[in-house]
């Protein structure tokens, strides 16, 4: 699902800023910035425009989280998802479908109740529904297996692929340049900031760099003497045929909050599910090991199986197709990294929440590197909440 490349120039000598990074977050970066007249910029990209994590994700997005910040970030986000198709004048297959956490465990009740006072706090439509209702949005479910679930309306999905096109086409119609296969092997410093990007036997000068590159961003950050704490895990996601008989009803973006099972309707072009859409199905495995595998494989189909045996049968028996595999970007507490250490910048470790809190992202970012308040407190995000503030909160609305 890789984004073809708007632009193509040699490396320059030197620019203002450098993002590293030419995925949803790198693209959304440059295009707040060219917003704001800065556009001598210069985007490096590995591969291809959008062909790192930012190719792989299902797009889901939501503001459905516990953490008043994630919460706050992502409703932003949200509404600018909304008003996207004005903005640039294209669709992104934007879907509110609306997104159902499912509660299986009275301990997770009080947990679920205040989260939806916060989301509603910015905005959101949230409320808990009980069972028969759960089973009413979502078909599949077996209402007699529920609790409750959180419910949240104007959430859904949209495609990644065309939100990276429209943000890397207006970076470069602005005069940002989007270079590809362009692969950052170092730093040049000077007193103690980096000066410079290596990219093989070239140095690009520089004023400010800002890290977007995902799963790949601890590594770097290593090659500039900081220290992220970002993990890569394989995630995977798969297809299920419609039955043979009938079409997959239309769903909400569904998830169970204890096993972390998820599934939707797996067709972008259109709302209603048609005869023959397939379901999209994942689950996050634990047993997943860290690295940068992204081979496709069978093994999370046990956990995945098992869940939904017992939560939406249905969904346990046909064999699934078009499996991939794409790579988190995990940190210990499953928030973003957004901040700065002198003139190195970075926007990472979202933990699966990149693409539906881009748009946000790159605006926090903007204003960041530019020294100036934004729609919202970046801190939260801060790698300085590390430390002796390690394990204190942890989003508990992950997938």
């Amino acid at each position: 699902m890789a984004v073809m490349v708007v632009v193509q120039q040699e490396l320059p000598d030197r620019a203002e800023v450098v993002v590293i990074g030419g995925g949803v977050i790198g693209t959304a970066v440059a295009h707040e910035l060219a917003r704001d007249g800065i556009t001598d910029v210069v985007v490096l990209e590995a591969g291809e425009i959008g062909s790192g994590s930012s190719a792989k994700p299902l797009g889901g997005v939501r503001a459905t989280f516990s953490d008043p910040a994630n919460v706050e970030l992502s409703a932003w986000s949200l509404r600018r998802y909304a008003e996207f198709e004005a903005s640039f004048s294209r669709s992104i297959g934007l879907h509110q479908v609306g997104y159902l956490f499912l509660i299986t465990d009275e301990d997770d009740l009080p947990a679920a109740e205040a989260a939806i006072e916060v989301q509603n706090a910015f905005g959101s439509r949230a409320e808990l529904v009980d069972p028969g209702r759960a089973a009413e949005l979502c078909p599949p479910l077996h209402p007699e297996r529920l609790l409750a679930a959180s419910w949240s309306p104007d959430d859904g999905f949209a495609q990644p692929s065309l939100v990276l096109q429209a943000y890397a086409e207006s970076a470069a119609a602005a005069g940002v340049r989007v270079l590809t296969g362009q692969t950052v092997t170092g730093f040049d410093h000077t007193a103690g900031e980096v000066s410079g990007v290596a990219v093989s036997d070239r140095l690009i000068r520089t004023q400010s760099v800002i890290c977007c590159a995902g799963a790949w961003s601890g590594v770097l950050a290593r090659l500039a003497g900081i220290a992220l704490p970002v993990e890569p895990v394989k995630r995977q996601i798969a297809m299920l045929p419609a039955p043979r008989s009938a079409a997959w009803p239309q769903v909400p973006f569904t998830l169970d909050l204890r096993t972390t099972m998820y599934f939707h309707n797996g067709s972008f072009g259109s709302v209603a599910a048609a005869a023959g859409d397939p379901m999209l199905i994942g689950i996050s495995d634990p047993a997943t090991p860290v690295g940068f595998d992204r081979e496709p494989s069978l093994e999370w189909l046990t956990p995945f199986r098992a869940a939904a045996q017992r939560l939406a049968p249905g969904l346990a028996e046909p064999e699934p197709f078009d499996i991939w595999a794409g790579l988190y970007e995990n940190t210990p507490d499953h928030n973003a990294l957004i901040g700065r250490q002198g003139n190195f910048v970075y926007a990472t470790g979202f933990s699966g929440h990149g693409f539906l809190q881009a748009p946000g992202v790159g605006r926090l970012v903007a204003d960041l590197l530019q020294g100036r308040s934004s729609f919202m407190d970046p801190t939260p995000f801060s790698l300085d909440r590390f430390g002796s503030r390690t394990g204190e909160f942890r989003e508990l609305h992950i997938i």
